[in-house]
Protein backbone atom coordinates (compact mmCIF):
# COMPACT_ATOMS: atom_id res chain seq x y z
CA UNK A 1 0.00 0.00 0.00
CA UNK A 2 2.62 2.66 1.08
CA UNK A 3 4.46 1.33 -2.25
CA UNK A 4 1.14 2.71 -4.52
CA UNK A 5 0.60 5.67 -2.89
CA UNK A 6 4.70 6.63 -2.94
CA UNK A 7 4.28 5.24 -6.82
CA UNK A 8 1.02 7.73 -7.33
CA UNK A 9 2.31 10.52 -6.21
CA UNK A 10 5.87 10.51 -7.81
CA UNK A 11 4.03 10.00 -11.33
CA UNK A 12 1.04 12.36 -10.27
CA UNK A 13 4.24 15.48 -9.50
CA UNK A 14 6.20 14.26 -12.38
CA UNK A 15 3.96 14.41 -14.86
CA UNK A 16 1.73 17.41 -13.68
CA UNK A 17 5.34 19.69 -13.11
CA UNK A 18 6.41 18.78 -16.37
CA UNK A 19 3.34 20.00 -18.14
CA UNK A 20 3.06 23.31 -16.29
CA UNK A 21 6.92 23.40 -16.88
CA UNK A 22 5.97 23.38 -20.68
CA UNK A 23 3.64 26.30 -19.79
CA UNK A 24 5.90 28.30 -17.34
CA UNK A 25 8.88 28.01 -20.31
CA UNK A 26 7.23 29.14 -23.21
CA UNK A 27 5.41 32.11 -21.56
CA UNK A 28 8.86 33.18 -20.03
CA UNK A 29 10.20 32.91 -23.31
CA UNK A 30 7.63 35.28 -25.26
CA UNK A 31 7.86 37.75 -22.66
CA UNK A 32 5.35 37.06 -19.77
CA UNK A 33 5.63 37.55 -16.89
CA UNK A 34 4.61 34.41 -14.37
CA UNK A 35 3.53 35.25 -11.09
CA UNK A 36 3.30 31.59 -10.01
CA UNK A 37 4.09 28.31 -10.82
CA UNK A 38 2.13 25.61 -8.74
CA UNK A 39 2.00 21.99 -8.37
CA UNK A 40 -1.13 21.14 -6.77
CA UNK A 41 -3.97 22.91 -5.41
CA UNK A 42 -5.42 23.99 -2.14
CA UNK A 43 -2.98 25.49 0.67
CA UNK A 44 0.73 25.21 -0.38
CA UNK A 45 3.14 23.01 1.40
CA UNK A 46 5.90 24.80 0.68
CA UNK A 47 6.77 27.93 -1.56
CA UNK A 48 10.09 29.79 -2.41
CA UNK A 49 10.86 32.64 -4.83
CA UNK A 50 14.30 32.86 -6.54
CA UNK A 51 16.30 35.80 -6.11
CA UNK A 52 15.56 38.61 -9.06
CA UNK A 53 12.83 35.94 -10.12
CA UNK A 54 8.94 37.38 -10.68
CA UNK A 55 8.14 34.36 -10.07
CA UNK A 56 6.82 32.28 -6.60
CA UNK A 57 7.23 28.52 -6.96
CA UNK A 58 4.18 26.38 -4.96
CA UNK A 59 3.95 22.97 -4.23
CA UNK A 60 0.27 22.69 -2.78
CA UNK A 61 -1.53 19.94 -0.73
CA UNK A 62 -3.23 18.43 -3.44
CA UNK A 63 -1.31 17.22 -5.65
CA UNK A 64 -4.26 16.60 -8.56
CA UNK A 65 -3.68 19.29 -10.50
CA UNK A 66 -1.18 22.59 -11.10
CA UNK A 67 -1.51 25.80 -12.97
CA UNK A 68 0.77 28.75 -13.88
CA UNK A 69 -0.59 32.04 -12.94
CA UNK A 70 0.31 34.90 -15.14
CA UNK A 71 -0.15 38.50 -15.42
CA UNK A 72 -3.23 39.13 -16.96
CA UNK A 73 -5.65 41.95 -17.37
CA UNK A 74 -8.62 39.45 -17.22
CA UNK A 75 -7.92 38.31 -13.73
CA UNK A 76 -6.54 41.81 -12.43
CA UNK A 77 -5.75 45.19 -12.88
CA UNK A 78 -1.85 45.64 -14.90
CA UNK A 79 -0.14 48.54 -14.39
CA UNK A 80 0.37 50.56 -17.39
CA UNK A 81 4.25 50.07 -17.60
CA UNK A 82 4.10 46.04 -17.45
CA UNK A 83 1.17 45.99 -19.70
CA UNK A 84 3.40 44.44 -22.39
CA UNK A 85 4.14 41.52 -20.10
CA UNK A 86 0.23 40.39 -19.29
CA UNK A 87 -0.30 37.22 -21.47
CA UNK A 88 -3.31 39.03 -23.04
CA UNK A 89 -1.41 41.30 -24.64
CA UNK A 90 1.06 38.49 -26.55
CA UNK A 91 0.27 38.19 -29.85
CA UNK A 92 -1.96 35.26 -31.40
CA UNK A 93 0.85 33.24 -32.38
CA UNK A 94 2.49 33.33 -28.91
CA UNK A 95 -0.36 32.54 -26.88
CA UNK A 96 -1.49 29.15 -28.87
CA UNK A 97 2.39 28.37 -27.97
CA UNK A 98 2.42 29.08 -24.22
CA UNK A 99 -1.04 26.82 -24.03
CA UNK A 100 0.09 24.41 -26.58
CA UNK A 101 3.39 23.98 -24.44
CA UNK A 102 2.04 22.31 -21.86
CA UNK A 103 0.39 18.99 -23.32
CA UNK A 104 3.12 19.45 -26.00
CA UNK A 105 5.66 18.84 -22.80
CA UNK A 106 4.02 15.70 -21.41
CA UNK A 107 4.20 13.82 -24.90
CA UNK A 108 8.04 14.70 -25.10
CA UNK A 109 8.57 13.70 -21.73
CA UNK A 110 6.51 10.19 -23.16
CA UNK A 111 9.23 10.44 -26.18
CA UNK A 112 12.05 10.57 -23.56
CA UNK A 113 10.85 7.74 -21.25
CA UNK A 114 10.25 5.27 -24.34
CA UNK A 115 13.66 6.31 -25.16
CA UNK A 116 15.49 5.67 -21.82
CA UNK A 117 13.82 2.25 -21.78
CA UNK A 118 14.95 1.35 -25.52
CA UNK A 119 18.57 2.28 -24.04
CA UNK A 120 18.53 0.62 -20.81
CA UNK A 121 16.65 -2.93 -21.83
CA UNK A 122 14.10 -4.78 -20.74
CA UNK A 123 13.69 -8.43 -19.94
CA UNK A 124 10.29 -9.53 -22.02
CA UNK A 125 8.84 -12.47 -22.97
CA UNK A 126 10.58 -13.89 -26.08
CA UNK A 127 7.65 -14.29 -28.84
CA UNK A 128 6.71 -17.35 -28.55
CA UNK A 129 2.91 -18.41 -29.17
CA UNK A 130 0.76 -20.01 -26.73
CA UNK A 131 -1.74 -22.66 -27.77
CA UNK A 132 -4.79 -20.26 -29.20
CA UNK A 133 -7.79 -20.66 -27.51
CA UNK A 134 -10.51 -23.08 -29.46
CA UNK A 135 -12.38 -21.23 -32.36
CA UNK A 136 -10.58 -17.87 -31.82
CA UNK A 137 -9.08 -15.74 -34.35
CA UNK A 138 -5.76 -17.39 -34.28
CA UNK A 139 -6.87 -21.10 -34.03
CA UNK A 140 -9.04 -20.53 -37.20
CA UNK A 141 -5.62 -19.16 -38.89
CA UNK A 142 -3.92 -22.26 -38.58
CA UNK A 143 -2.08 -21.42 -34.91
CA UNK A 144 -1.36 -24.60 -32.82
CA UNK A 145 0.75 -23.14 -30.52
CA UNK A 146 4.90 -22.94 -29.81
CA UNK A 147 5.70 -20.51 -32.99
CA UNK A 148 8.06 -18.10 -33.07
CA UNK A 149 6.79 -14.79 -34.50
CA UNK A 150 9.17 -13.18 -36.60
CA UNK A 151 7.79 -10.23 -38.07
CA UNK A 152 4.23 -8.79 -38.14
CA UNK A 153 2.80 -6.09 -40.89
CA UNK A 154 -0.66 -4.46 -39.93
CA UNK A 155 -2.28 -3.97 -43.23
CA UNK A 156 -0.88 -2.80 -46.42
CA UNK A 157 2.11 -1.53 -44.15
CA UNK A 158 5.70 -2.79 -44.32
CA UNK A 159 6.73 -6.02 -42.26
CA UNK A 160 8.92 -4.75 -39.12
CA UNK A 161 10.27 -7.39 -37.03
CA UNK A 162 8.74 -8.76 -33.34
CA UNK A 163 11.46 -8.97 -30.80
CA UNK A 164 9.25 -9.66 -27.71
CA UNK A 165 5.68 -10.72 -27.10
CA UNK A 166 5.05 -7.31 -26.05
CA UNK A 167 5.55 -6.10 -29.52
CA UNK A 168 3.87 -8.48 -30.42
CA UNK A 169 0.74 -7.57 -27.76
CA UNK A 170 0.47 -3.86 -29.15
CA UNK A 171 0.16 -4.88 -32.90
CA UNK A 172 -2.45 -7.23 -32.42
CA UNK A 173 -4.28 -4.55 -30.35
CA UNK A 174 -3.51 -2.11 -32.97
CA UNK A 175 -4.97 -3.97 -35.72
CA UNK A 176 -8.53 -5.03 -33.59
CA UNK A 177 -8.47 -1.43 -32.19
CA UNK A 178 -7.90 -0.19 -36.05
CA UNK A 179 -9.72 -2.67 -37.68
CA UNK A 180 -6.63 -3.64 -39.84
CA UNK A 181 -5.83 -7.10 -40.32
CA UNK A 182 -2.67 -8.45 -38.99
CA UNK A 183 -0.10 -10.86 -40.51
CA UNK A 184 2.65 -13.04 -39.01
CA UNK A 185 5.66 -14.68 -40.14
CA UNK A 186 6.15 -17.69 -37.68
CA UNK A 187 8.25 -20.45 -37.58
CA UNK A 188 6.96 -23.57 -36.09
CA UNK A 189 10.70 -24.81 -35.00
CA UNK A 190 14.10 -23.21 -34.62
CA UNK A 191 15.94 -22.63 -37.91
CA UNK A 192 12.42 -24.67 -39.36
CA UNK A 193 10.97 -22.93 -42.62
CA UNK A 194 8.93 -19.43 -42.23
CA UNK A 195 5.53 -19.39 -43.08
CA UNK A 196 2.90 -16.52 -43.00
CA UNK A 197 -0.76 -16.51 -41.17
CA UNK A 198 -3.34 -13.83 -41.71
CA UNK A 199 -5.14 -12.64 -38.68
CA UNK A 200 -8.58 -11.43 -39.67
CA UNK A 201 -8.71 -8.75 -36.95
CA UNK A 202 -10.64 -5.70 -39.07
CA UNK A 203 -14.08 -8.56 -39.16
CA UNK A 204 -13.37 -8.46 -34.52
CA UNK A 205 -15.72 -6.55 -32.30
CA UNK A 206 -12.91 -4.61 -30.61
CA UNK A 207 -15.44 -2.42 -27.95
CA UNK A 208 -13.36 -3.96 -25.01
CA UNK A 209 -9.73 -3.46 -25.01
CA UNK A 210 -8.58 -5.72 -22.31
CA UNK A 211 -7.96 -9.01 -21.76
CA UNK A 212 -11.66 -10.43 -23.93
CA UNK A 213 -9.93 -8.93 -26.91
CA UNK A 214 -6.84 -10.65 -26.91
CA UNK A 215 -8.86 -14.08 -25.65
CA UNK A 216 -11.07 -13.52 -28.57
CA UNK A 217 -7.77 -13.04 -30.91
CA UNK A 218 -6.80 -16.35 -28.94
CA UNK A 219 -3.00 -14.85 -28.00
CA UNK A 220 -3.38 -13.31 -24.55
CA UNK A 221 0.13 -14.95 -23.34
CA UNK A 222 3.46 -16.09 -24.41
CA UNK A 223 4.36 -19.37 -24.63
CA UNK A 224 5.09 -21.80 -21.55
CA UNK A 225 6.11 -25.41 -20.05
CA UNK A 226 3.35 -27.32 -19.32
CA UNK A 227 4.65 -28.66 -15.98
CA UNK A 228 3.66 -28.49 -12.31
CA UNK A 229 5.01 -26.15 -9.41
CA UNK A 230 4.17 -24.98 -6.10
CA UNK A 231 1.44 -27.73 -5.08
CA UNK A 232 -1.08 -27.25 -2.40
CA UNK A 233 -1.61 -29.98 0.61
CA UNK A 234 -4.43 -31.98 0.04
CA UNK A 235 -5.35 -30.28 -3.43
CA UNK A 236 -6.47 -32.31 -6.51
CA UNK A 237 -2.87 -32.18 -7.78
CA UNK A 238 -1.47 -34.00 -4.99
CA UNK A 239 -4.44 -36.17 -3.93
CA UNK A 240 -3.60 -37.84 -7.51
CA UNK A 241 -0.06 -38.34 -7.01
CA UNK A 242 1.40 -35.16 -8.67
CA UNK A 243 4.40 -33.83 -7.59
CA UNK A 244 6.37 -30.73 -8.41
CA UNK A 245 8.30 -30.24 -11.97
CA UNK A 246 5.84 -32.70 -13.45
CA UNK A 247 5.82 -32.39 -17.14
CA UNK A 248 2.48 -32.74 -18.68
CA UNK A 249 2.29 -34.19 -21.75
CA UNK A 250 -1.63 -35.59 -22.74
CA UNK A 251 -4.46 -34.97 -21.06
CA UNK A 252 -7.40 -37.45 -22.79
CA UNK A 253 -6.63 -37.91 -26.35
CA UNK A 254 -4.99 -34.19 -26.85
CA UNK A 255 -1.80 -33.81 -26.67
CA UNK A 256 -0.60 -30.99 -24.48
CA UNK A 257 1.57 -28.11 -26.27
CA UNK A 258 1.75 -25.13 -23.26
CA UNK A 259 0.66 -24.27 -19.97
CA UNK A 260 -2.29 -22.32 -21.18
CA UNK A 261 -3.62 -25.42 -22.92
CA UNK A 262 -2.98 -27.56 -19.78
CA UNK A 263 -4.82 -24.72 -18.07
CA UNK A 264 -7.60 -24.62 -20.34
CA UNK A 265 -7.84 -28.30 -19.78
CA UNK A 266 -8.18 -28.01 -15.93
CA UNK A 267 -10.56 -25.84 -16.10
CA UNK A 268 -13.14 -27.27 -18.86
CA UNK A 269 -13.28 -30.43 -16.24
CA UNK A 270 -16.47 -29.90 -15.02
CA UNK A 271 -19.74 -31.27 -16.13
CA UNK A 272 -23.22 -30.14 -14.79
CA UNK A 273 -21.18 -28.64 -11.61
CA UNK A 274 -19.09 -31.94 -10.98
CA UNK A 275 -15.56 -32.32 -11.46
CA UNK A 276 -14.69 -34.89 -14.35
CA UNK A 277 -11.71 -37.54 -14.03
CA UNK A 278 -9.17 -37.02 -16.88
CA UNK A 279 -6.65 -39.26 -17.78
CA UNK A 280 -3.13 -37.38 -17.46
CA UNK A 281 0.30 -38.86 -18.90
CA UNK A 282 3.26 -37.34 -17.58
CA UNK A 283 7.02 -37.09 -17.75
CA UNK A 284 9.15 -37.66 -14.66
CA UNK A 285 12.67 -37.73 -14.04
CA UNK A 286 12.82 -39.53 -17.93
CA UNK A 287 9.85 -41.59 -17.31
CA UNK A 288 6.81 -41.40 -18.77
CA UNK A 289 3.66 -42.31 -16.31
CA UNK A 290 -0.20 -42.44 -16.29
CA UNK A 291 -2.25 -40.84 -13.32
CA UNK A 292 -5.89 -39.94 -13.21
CA UNK A 293 -6.80 -36.57 -11.95
CA UNK A 294 -9.71 -35.39 -10.75
CA UNK A 295 -10.23 -31.57 -10.23
CA UNK A 296 -11.74 -29.57 -7.73
CA UNK A 297 -14.61 -27.50 -8.40
CA UNK A 298 -14.29 -23.84 -7.84
CA UNK A 299 -16.61 -20.54 -8.37
CA UNK A 300 -15.71 -18.33 -10.44
CA UNK A 301 -17.90 -15.34 -11.39
CA UNK A 302 -21.15 -17.60 -10.74
CA UNK A 303 -19.37 -20.27 -13.23
CA UNK A 304 -18.08 -23.49 -11.93
CA UNK A 305 -14.44 -24.02 -12.95
CA UNK A 306 -11.66 -27.21 -12.39
CA UNK A 307 -8.97 -26.12 -10.20
CA UNK A 308 -5.97 -28.65 -8.80
CA UNK A 309 -4.19 -26.49 -6.56
CA UNK A 310 -1.14 -26.37 -8.52
CA UNK A 311 1.17 -24.04 -10.54
CA UNK A 312 0.32 -24.72 -13.67
CA UNK A 313 3.06 -23.70 -16.58
CA UNK A 314 6.68 -22.54 -16.00
CA UNK A 315 7.97 -19.19 -16.28
CA UNK A 316 8.02 -17.90 -20.36
CA UNK A 317 11.06 -17.83 -21.94
CA UNK A 318 12.94 -14.18 -21.36
CA UNK A 319 14.48 -12.05 -24.08
CA UNK A 320 16.87 -9.00 -23.67
CA UNK A 321 15.10 -6.17 -25.73
CA UNK A 322 17.76 -3.20 -26.33
CA UNK A 323 18.44 -0.75 -28.89
CA UNK A 324 20.87 1.60 -29.75
CA UNK A 325 20.90 5.22 -29.26
CA UNK A 326 19.04 6.53 -32.44
CA UNK A 327 16.65 3.76 -33.22
CA UNK A 328 15.52 3.84 -29.19
CA UNK A 329 14.90 7.53 -29.69
CA UNK A 330 13.27 6.88 -33.25
CA UNK A 331 11.11 4.08 -31.43
CA UNK A 332 10.13 5.93 -28.69
CA UNK A 333 8.70 8.73 -30.93
CA UNK A 334 7.01 6.28 -32.93
CA UNK A 335 5.57 4.72 -29.68
CA UNK A 336 4.44 8.31 -28.21
CA UNK A 337 2.63 8.98 -31.60
CA UNK A 338 0.95 5.40 -31.90
CA UNK A 339 -0.33 5.68 -28.78
CA UNK A 340 -1.42 9.07 -28.97
CA UNK A 341 -3.82 8.05 -32.06
CA UNK A 342 -4.82 5.04 -30.86
CA UNK A 343 -6.01 6.86 -27.58
CA UNK A 344 -7.87 9.68 -29.62
CA UNK A 345 -9.49 6.82 -31.68
CA UNK A 346 -10.59 4.65 -28.65
CA UNK A 347 -12.02 8.51 -27.46
CA UNK A 348 -13.63 9.06 -30.54
CA UNK A 349 -15.16 5.11 -30.57
CA UNK A 350 -16.78 6.19 -27.10
CA UNK A 351 -18.22 8.72 -27.80
CA UNK A 352 -19.97 7.19 -30.92
CA UNK A 353 -20.95 4.34 -28.74
CA UNK A 354 -18.61 1.86 -30.75
CA UNK A 355 -16.02 1.33 -27.42
CA UNK A 356 -17.59 1.16 -24.04
CA UNK A 357 -17.14 3.52 -21.40
CA UNK A 358 -15.82 0.93 -19.29
CA UNK A 359 -12.41 1.97 -20.55
CA UNK A 360 -12.07 4.80 -18.72
CA UNK A 361 -9.73 4.99 -16.12
CA UNK A 362 -9.93 6.81 -13.09
CA UNK A 363 -7.34 8.09 -10.17
CA UNK A 364 -7.75 4.58 -8.03
CA UNK A 365 -6.69 2.41 -11.10
CA UNK A 366 -4.15 4.90 -12.14
CA UNK A 367 -2.55 4.07 -8.34
CA UNK A 368 -3.40 0.88 -8.58
CA UNK A 369 -1.36 0.55 -12.09
CA UNK A 370 1.11 2.34 -10.67
CA UNK A 371 1.87 0.45 -7.05
CA UNK A 372 2.20 -2.98 -9.43
CA UNK A 373 4.34 -0.98 -12.39
CA UNK A 374 7.03 0.02 -9.55
CA UNK A 375 7.28 -3.20 -7.96
CA UNK A 376 8.01 -5.25 -10.81
CA UNK A 377 11.05 -2.67 -11.48
CA UNK A 378 12.08 0.63 -12.85
CA UNK A 379 11.50 -0.08 -16.16
CA UNK A 380 7.74 -1.04 -15.79
CA UNK A 381 7.68 1.74 -14.38
CA UNK A 382 9.04 4.10 -16.68
CA UNK A 383 6.96 2.29 -19.21
CA UNK A 384 3.75 3.40 -16.89
CA UNK A 385 4.82 7.04 -16.78
CA UNK A 386 5.36 7.07 -20.28
CA UNK A 387 1.77 5.86 -20.99
CA UNK A 388 0.38 8.26 -18.43
CA UNK A 389 2.05 11.01 -19.91
CA UNK A 390 1.12 10.42 -23.18
CA UNK A 391 -3.01 9.96 -22.08
CA UNK A 392 -2.54 13.73 -20.23
CA UNK A 393 -1.26 14.86 -22.72
CA UNK A 394 -3.79 14.11 -25.23
CA UNK A 395 -6.66 14.59 -23.00
CA UNK A 396 -5.45 17.95 -22.40
CA UNK A 397 -4.94 18.42 -26.04
CA UNK A 398 -9.30 17.94 -26.61
CA UNK A 399 -11.30 20.79 -27.43
CA UNK A 400 -13.11 21.00 -24.28
CA UNK A 401 -13.27 24.99 -23.18
CA UNK A 402 -11.80 23.96 -19.79
CA UNK A 403 -8.71 22.23 -21.27
CA UNK A 404 -6.04 23.56 -23.09
CA UNK A 405 -7.38 22.01 -26.04
CA UNK A 406 -10.20 24.55 -25.45
CA UNK A 407 -8.26 27.56 -25.61
CA UNK A 408 -6.47 26.34 -28.69
CA UNK A 409 -9.64 26.33 -30.20
CA UNK A 410 -10.81 29.66 -29.43
CA UNK A 411 -7.89 31.06 -30.76
CA UNK A 412 -7.91 29.09 -33.88
CA UNK A 413 -11.69 30.73 -34.19
CA UNK A 414 -9.68 34.57 -33.86
CA UNK A 415 -7.76 33.52 -36.26
CA UNK A 416 -10.09 32.30 -38.76
CA UNK A 417 -12.59 35.71 -37.76
CA UNK A 418 -10.28 38.22 -36.54
CA UNK A 419 -12.71 38.78 -33.27
CA UNK A 420 -12.18 36.70 -30.17
CA UNK A 421 -15.09 34.80 -28.91
CA UNK A 422 -17.89 36.62 -27.44
CA UNK A 423 -17.67 37.08 -23.39
CA UNK A 424 -20.94 35.36 -22.93
CA UNK A 425 -20.27 32.20 -25.47
CA UNK A 426 -17.34 32.16 -23.59
CA UNK A 427 -18.83 31.91 -20.00
CA UNK A 428 -21.88 29.19 -21.94
CA UNK A 429 -18.96 27.07 -23.20
CA UNK A 430 -16.87 27.25 -20.05
CA UNK A 431 -20.10 25.95 -18.01
CA UNK A 432 -20.75 22.42 -20.93
CA UNK A 433 -16.51 21.72 -20.41
CA UNK A 434 -17.13 21.89 -16.82
CA UNK A 435 -20.15 19.43 -17.24
CA UNK A 436 -18.68 17.44 -19.65
CA UNK A 437 -15.56 16.95 -17.76
CA UNK A 438 -17.25 15.88 -14.51
CA UNK A 439 -19.19 13.51 -16.40
CA UNK A 440 -16.12 11.92 -17.37
CA UNK A 441 -14.42 11.81 -14.29
CA UNK A 442 -17.11 10.65 -12.30
CA UNK A 443 -17.59 7.45 -14.87
CA UNK A 444 -14.07 7.16 -14.48
CA UNK A 445 -14.18 6.74 -10.88
CA UNK A 446 -17.27 4.16 -11.30
CA UNK A 447 -15.57 1.96 -13.47
CA UNK A 448 -12.48 2.13 -10.71
CA UNK A 449 -14.98 1.48 -7.62
CA UNK A 450 -16.59 -1.47 -10.14
CA UNK A 451 -12.54 -2.72 -10.69
CA UNK A 452 -12.05 -2.72 -7.07
CA UNK A 453 -15.17 -4.58 -5.81
CA UNK A 454 -15.22 -6.72 -8.61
Amino acid sequence: MLLTIVAFIVALGLLIAVHEYGHYRVAVACGVKVLRFSVGFGRPLLRWQPKGSPTEFVIGAFPLGGYVRMLDEREAPVPEAERHLAFNHQSLRKRAAIVAAGPLANLALAVLLYAVVNWSGVQEPRPILASPFAGSVASQAGLHGGELVLDQALGDDEARPVRSFEDLRWALARGALDGEDVRLTVQSRPGGPERQVLLPLSAMDASQADATLFRAIGIAGPWTRPVLGGLVDGGAAQRAGLRDGDLVLRVGAVDIVDGAQLREAIRAAVQDGAAVAQDWRIERDGRTLALPVTPDVADEAGRPLGRIGAYVGAPPEMVQVRYGPLEGFTLGARRTWEVSVLTLRMMGRMVIGQASIKNLSGPLTIADYAGRSASMGLTQYLTFLALISVSLGVLNLLPLPVLDGGHLMYYLWEGVTGRCVPEAWMERLQRGGVAVLLLMMTIALFNDITRLIG
